[in-house]
């Protein structure tokens, strides 16, 4: 089973300057978020971000910050618990015409979002990340992990976190992965630029 871009939406958790300077391999992490962001926008991949306490830890880092439509407050570890899931859901449309002018079977359905693959990665992956993942896998999102894009204080606890979120039913992967297989060829129209961005 492989990402496919039109299904994805892309998750950066609290990336934030106060945290980053104690977070294991941080440097890194925060370039392969970069990355993961520009990647998204280059193939239409809506990104969301989240930022706890961001009164005490202040803001993500600010071209994190820059990627994202939009950046949820929250101060629960899972954003899911402070309406994330409602953000990775569309409106649910309105059903077209009225009762009267097509019969109930022959009406469609109103659809919400088709895009239910969640590719999410941040800090801490034991607390915040794990919790948003675990909640949303819960709400029934696909709900893939981005390992070199993530870390926590220790790399203990960054694994340990790796361990839970796979047996849960989360898919790991890594930063190019993600690019590669929302690409799925080298003919595709954006594959030097996403080229460019590894390199």
């Amino acid at each position: 089973m492989l990402l496919d871009a039109s299904q994805s939406q892309l998750v950066l958790v609290d990336y934030q300057a106060r945290l980053m300077p104690a977070i294991f391999e941080a440097d890194a992490v925060a370039r392969n978020a970069v990355r993961l962001g520009k990647f998204a926008q280059l193939l239409d991949v809506p990104t969301w971000g989240t930022e706890q306490n961001p009164s005490k830890l202040g803001e993500n880092l600010p071209d994190i910050r820059a990627l994202c439509r939009r950046t949820l407050a929250k101060m629960h570890f899972s954003a899911a618990e402070e309406g994330l899931g409602e953000w990775l859901r569309a409106p649910v449309a309105a059903p077209q015409g009225n009762a009267r002018s097509l019969p109930k079977h022959l009406q469609k359905p109103a659809a919400g979002s088709e895009r239910n693959v969640v590719v999410i990665a941040g800090c801490e992956a034991h607390v915040c990340l794990l919790q948003t993942a675990l909640d949303l896998i819960e709400d029934e999102f696909e709900v893939w992990v981005v390992t070199d894009a993530c870390s926590s204080r220790t790399e203990r606890n960054r694994d340990a976190a790796f361990d839970r979120l796979a047996a849960a039913g989360a898919e790991l992967l890594t930063t190019e992965m993600v690019g590669f297989e929302w690409l799925r060829t080298a003919e595709h129209p954006r594959f030097r630029d996403l080229q460019q961005l590894i390199r």
